[in-house]
C-alpha cells in the first residue's frame, strides 16, 4: 500500500451526529492533528452531521441504496466520491453501514473505525451505541473503552490498532457508562490519528 502522505486527507462516513468527526476536525483546525478534513459522506439525509458539513465547509454528500440503486453501485459512488476528494484515510465516526467491497479493496488498511469497548468484547451485529454499554453494565464490568480499528469485511473484526479503558463503577447505569465513554473516544480517536500521521502507528504493520 502507498505510505501515507505527510499530511492525508481525510473521508468521513457518518449516519447521524458525527460528534467523533467534528472532535477529529477541530484537531486539524488547531493544528494538533497535521491532515486535511476532505469529505463527508452521510447514509441519513437528515443526519446532524450532514447539516454540520454545510455549516462549516467541508464538502459533503449524502448517498444511501435507495439513492444509488443497488449495493453495488453505493459501494462505486462511495469510490468515485473519496477518489474525487483525494481523500486518503477513511474514518467511520458513528457509521452504520458496512463498506463495499470496492473501497475496501482501493483503501486497505486505510479505513478506521472506532467502537465503544474493548473488543473483541462487545463487538459484532446489533452491539452499538447503547447496546454496548447495557451490556457491560449487565455483565457487571469493572471497566470499559473504545478501540480503534482497522475496518474489514464484517462488523468490529479489523485488526486493533489501539485501545484505551475507562472505569466502570458499580453504581453506573448505561447512561454513566455511556457518557464516560464518549469523552474519551473524543479525546481517543484523534490522539491515535496523531500517531498513524507521525508515523508512530504503522497501518500496514496491522492489516
Amino acid at each position: 500500500m502507498t505510505p501515507l502522505p505527510q499530511r492525508p486527507r481525510l473521508g468521513f462516513f457518518v449516519s447521524h451526529r458525527g460528534s467523533n468527526m467534528r472532535a477529529i476536525v477541530s484537531a486539524c483546525q488547531t493544528g494538533a492533528l497535521a491532515a486535511d478534513p476532505a469529505l463527508l459522506i452521510s447514509n441519513n439525509r437528515s443526519s446532524a452531521a450532514l447539516s454540520w458539513a454545510a455549516e462549516n465547509g467541508l464538502p459533503h454528500v449524502h448517498l444511501s441504496p435507495k439513492s444509488s440503486g443497488s449495493e453495488e453501485s453505493l459501494d462505486q459512488a462511495h469510490l468515485d466520491k473519496l477518489q474525487e476528494a483525494g481523500a486518503d484515510l477513511i474514518i467511520l465516526a458513528g457509521y452504520m453501514r458496512k463498506i463495499g467491497p470496492k473501497v475496501l479493496s482501493a483503501f486497505s488498511n486505510r479505513i478506521l473505525n472506532i467502537h465503544p469497548a474493548l473488543l473483541p468484547k462487545y463487538g459484532g451485529q446489533g452491539m452499538y451505541g447503547h447496546h454496548v454499554h447495557e451490556a457491560v453494565v449487565a455483565n457487571r464490568e469493572s471497566e470499559s473503552g473504545v478501540t480503534v480499528h482497522l475496518v474489514d469485511g464484517e462488523y468490529d473484526t479489523g485488526p486493533i490498532v489501539a485501545q484505551a479503558t475507562v472505569p466502570v463503577l458499580p453504581a453506573d447505569t448505561p447512561d454513566d457508562v455511556a457518557a464516560r465513554v464518549l469523552v474519551q473516544e473524543h479525546l481517543f480517536f484523534s490522539e491515535t490519528l496523531i500517531r498513524i500521521v507521525s508515523g508512530e502507528i504503522d497501518l500496514d504493520a496491522l492489516g
